[in-house]
């Protein structure tokens, strides 16, 4: 399921965000400042180039490209 992300709460948000972009092997050597990882994310998902995703299973949140995400999961 898709969570738009105008739904959650601004901190809420921030933290999804900060979380994704602080994993490991997510900055692959990359030391640009955590504000400005943050900043690209938010900006993607306000481009629709970013997703979140729900999975009810575990009851986890995590932000996915839109291009990765199943067409009919945009569908709904």
């Amino acid at each position: 399921m898709l969570i738009p992300h105008h739904l959650l709460e601004p901190d809420t948000l921030t933290r999804l965000i900060e979380d994704f972009v602080t994993r490991d092997g997510t900055d692959n050597g990359d030391e640009t400042p955590l504000a400005t990882r943050v900043e690209r994310v938010r900006r993607a998902l306000e481009k629709g180039e970013a997703v979140i995703v729900y999975d009810a299973a575990s009851s986890q949140c995590q932000l996915a490209l839109k291009r990765e995400v199943p067409k009919e999961w945009l569908e709904d």
